[in-house]
């Protein structure tokens, strides 16, 4: 995927989500195709041609990833996924991800140094879910969040109290070369795996590489996460873990729902949560990987 494709979905992106939006704020009324298109201003047939240049599928069948129903489907699978992995020593099916992803995360020293000593590099990219902001260390991403219309001074104020030792300079060809990789449907082709520096706890990093299990297209339960690491009673934990989550969408948050199939609770808002999860179904079932 080039840049101005990258930019093109970013562009339908912003209206798409006014879509959702708008169908989970009239969910009650089940809305047609041609009323949710009417709320966006868009005859059925151009919607319909919007949606399918961003997702890849028709409307409909993309608001069918998104039911109870479905969701509770995907839980049962990917629970059985999750199982797999454990009997074999994180070797089954959600291994794919982490042969790709993999982080190391600072020592207490560092973590109390604040940075200091680290050059930080920085970038603002439009995404296929919107727009994206963009860390990068020598030793590998430190973080990735989606800040739409946000100003950019606050965003960079914002990191910066994280890490207030730093050095921070803005670097839009590294980090823009980086973000062409990370939107890739071809991810699981790369040569060079992507690598995470990140900063936290025992049990949040615990938490956060348990997400790099989750394949795809699939999705899991804080419970589930809780008893992956060995902390059944803890799933409350898992979902404070999971939202300071430094790196979206690369630590793949989104795929954690909650136990009756409701997609709610995301750091970059529950619209996007479910644009990102019927995105990614829609691209899974296309390579034939999901029913």
């Amino acid at each position: 995927m080039n840049k101005k494709e990258i930019s093109q979905q970013c562009h339908d992106y912003m209206r798409i989500e006014k879509a959702i939006g708008y169908v989970e704020a009239n969910y009650k009324s089940r809305p047609t195709l041609d009323q949710i298109a009417e709320s966006m201003h868009l005859s059925k047939y151009h919607f319909d041609r919007l949606f399918k240049r961003w997702a890849g599928i028709s409307p409909i069948q993309f608001l069918h990833f998104l039911t109870v129903e479905h969701a509770k489907q995907k839980l049962a699978e990917s629970r059985n996924l999750l199982d797999a992995s454990l009997e074999t020593g994180l070797s089954g099916p959600g291994r794919l991800h982490d042969l790709f992803v993999t982080f190391e995360a600072m020592t207490p020293g560092e973590f109390k140094q604040k940075g200091a000593g680290l050059k930080m590099e920085y970038g603002f990219h439009s995404t296929p879910f919107g727009e994206c902001f963009l860390v990068v260390t020598d030793r590998g991403i430190s973080h990735l969040a989606f800040v739409d219309a946000e100003d950019p001074a606050m965003v960079l104020s914002r990191f910066q109290q994280n890490w207030p030792e730093a050095t921070l300079a803005e670097n839009q060809a590294r980090t823009g070369s980086m973000v062409n990789r990370i939107f890739s449907l071809d991810q699981s082709h790369e040569s060079r795996p992507f690598h995470l520096l990140l900063k936290g706890t025992n049990f949040q990093v615990s938490v956060w590489r348990a997400l790099l299990t989750i394949p795809m297209g699939n999705v899991v339960s804080y419970q589930d996460i809780a008893a992956y690491i060995g902390r059944p009673k803890a799933f409350r934990a898992v979902g404070s873990a999971i939202a300071v989550n430094p790196v979206g969408y690369l630590i793949p948050c989104h795929r954690v729902i909650a136990k009756s199939g409701r997609i709610h609770q995301y750091r970059w808002g529950v619209v996007r949560k479910k644009a990102i999860l019927g995105w990614e179904a829609s691209k899974s079932s296309s390579f034939g990987s999901v029913g």
